[in-house]
């Protein structure tokens, strides 16, 4: 289905991202490996989107390339209007600090010599301001306690907090940015599944009292059912399915949205015993080589000859 915003805040038109696949020693190029691949979406302010897919589909690229971590190589992605991929250096460096991330494993994301009073206190003060010490003390204060943690946390280093504390530290860096934009990478698949209830609801409590926008990018279609208004399913580099979540989970039509929703697991044992599960048969083909037409035809059950020629428009 075709998404329409109103009020958006980001807008991604044909997104692609390629790396270069060279051979020998000369590094001589011998093709690319489509990474992304034509993506386009948008994102309503104060909501969220959901992005799901197997691994390898591109959803983390995608999201490195909103925050130009890895370079794009065709599209435009528009912030407030802006098109960050045509910005030079310094023109982003004024509006990249209201784009944040949240990484997926808590303990990498964070510099094990630091403090997390330190390193929430590093991102606060790079904003070109003057802050005095006692400002900056209680702002970091104020961050630590709107994640959920207390000032006594911020003198603990990373190896000695647990996950989730580790990742609350985490979403606090972001928020002291004052970011409009966060992208969510995966950010709860590394922690237990208590813990993972309690960063879902932070994350939903954080975007109602401060207003952001979200890109949750997650494996766990069970997760991103509680948190997302509009669900993007990604399949080989591409968007294959797009549509609000409630509507995405009663009626999916692409029969790889189908898939992936009878694999979520379920309590009910009547229940989980009388559905139907569909197994796709196959492996998901090489981005080096992506398929002509439609990038699921080798797997799909419903396939015809014409998805091998041309891939079916999202209406």
């Amino acid at each position: 289905m075709k998404q329409e915003c109103s009020n958006q805040i980001l807008e991604v038109e044909g997104l692609r991202v390629y790396f270069p696949l060279t051979k020998g020693i000369a590094k001589s190029q011998i093709g690319f490996v489509r990474a992304v691949d034509g993506i386009s979406f948008c994102v309503e302010r104060g909501k969220t989107l959901g992005i799901v897919g197997e691994s390898g589909c591109g959803k983390t690229t995608s999201s490195k390339a909103i925050l130009r971590m890895v370079d794009a190589c065709g599209g435009k992605i528009y912030f407030n209007g802006q098109n960050i991929l045509a910005m030079k250096t310094r023109e982003h460096n004024k509006i990249k600090r209201k784009i944040q991330m949240i990484f997926q494993d808590p303990y990498g994301s964070l510099d094990p010599r630091q403090t997390a009073y330190s390193i929430i206190r590093e991102t606060y003060i790079e904003d070109g301001q003057h802050h005095s010490a006692k400002e900056t003390k209680e702002r970091v204060t104020e961050l630590l306690n709107m994640v959920g943690l207390s000032e006594e946390i911020g003198a603990r280093y990373p190896h000695e907090m647990s996950g989730g504390q580790r990742q609350r530290v985490g979403i606090a860096r972001a928020l002291s940015c004052d970011p409009e934009l966060i992208i969510c990478d995966e950010p709860v698949s590394a922690l237990d599944v208590s813990i993972q209830a309690q960063i879902i609801n932070l994350l939903k409590s954080l975007q109602r009292d401060l207003g952001l926008t979200y890109v949750f990018i997650a494996h766990d279609l069970a997760v991103v059912r509680h948190i997302a208004d509009q669900v993007a399913v990604m399949y080989l580099g591409k968007i294959v399915e797009m549509m609000d979540s409630t509507e995405m989970y009663h009626n999916p039509a692409h029969p790889y949205s189908q898939a992936l929703l009878s694999a979520i697991p379920v309590v009910d044992y009547h229940m989980e015993k009388g559905r139907h599960r569909i197994v796709l048969e196959g492996e998901v083909p090489s981005p080096i080589h992506v398929p002509t037409g439609c990038p699921f035809h080798p797997r799909c059950r419903y396939a015809t000859d014409i998805c091998r020629e041309k891939a079916p428009e999202m209406e």
